[in-house]
C-alpha cells in the first residue's frame, strides 16, 4: 500500500497547503496567488516564504499530494477488485473528476517519476505487468478525463459508453 500524502513539517505549513488546496479546488488556478494564500491563513505574503520558498514549491506540494492520493485510490480499487482494469479506470476517473483543478495542475506538468510509478502500480498489475499496455491505458484514462473536464465531447455524447468501450478494449485485448 502507498504511504499517505506527505505533510509539510510544521502546523503552519500544513495550514498553508490546506488553504492553497481550498483556493485551487474552489476557485481555480488563477486564485492561487501568494497574496491570496497569505490572506487565507491570516499572515503577510512575505511570511509565506518562511514555509515555502516560492509559489512553485506550493504547487509541487499540491501535486505531490494529488499523486499520493491517486495511488491510494487506485490501491483501494485494486484491493476491492483485484486485477480489474474496469475498477481501476472507474476509480481514476472519479478521483480526477472530483478534483478537476488539482488534477489539471498535477498532470499538466512534469511529474516525479517515483510518485507516478506508485500511482500506476495497480494498473500495471491489472494488465499482467505489460508496461506498454499499462502506459497506453494510463494515456487513455488521462485523455478521457481531460476531454471530459474540458467539455470536449459533443453535448449528446454518451460519455459513460465511451469509457466502457475504451475499458473493454484494454481489458480484453492481449497483444
Amino acid at each position: 500500500m502507498t504511504d499517505p500524502p506527505a505533510l509539510p513539517a510544521t502546523d503552519r505549513a500544513r495550514q498553508i497547503l490546506a488553504a492553497a488546496r481550498a483556493l485551487l479546488e474552489h476557485e481555480g488556478p488563477d486564485a492561487l496567488t501568494m497574496r491570496r494564500l497569505a490572506g487565507c491563513v491570516g499572515i503577510t505574503a512575505p511570511s509565506l516564504y518562511k514555509h515555502f520558498p516560492d509559489k512553485s514549491s506550493v504547487v509541487d506540494a499540491l501535486a505531490d499530494a494529488m499523486l499520493r492520493e491517486t495511488a491510494g485510490v487506485l490501491e483501494a480499487a485494486e484491493s476491492a477488485a483485484p486485477g480489474s482494469f474496469p475498477a481501476l479506470a472507474a476509480a481514476y476517473r472519479a478521483h480526477a473528476l472530483a478534483h478537476p483543478h488539482l488534477y489539471r495542475l498535477t498532470t499538466g506538468r512534469p511529474l516525479p517519476q517515483d510518485l507516478e510509478e506508485d500511482a500506476a502500480a495497480p494498473l500495471l498489475r491489472a494488465l499482467a505487468g505489460d508496461e506498454s499496455r499499462a502506459r497506453a491505458a494510463w494515456a487513455f484514462a488521462h485523455g478521457m478525463v481531460v476531454m471530459e473536464l474540458n467539455g470536449r465531447f459533443p453535448t449528446d455524447s454518451d460519455i459513460a459508453a465511451a469509457w466502457t468501450a475504451g475499458i473493454a478494449a484494454f481489458a480484453s485485448v492481449r497483444l
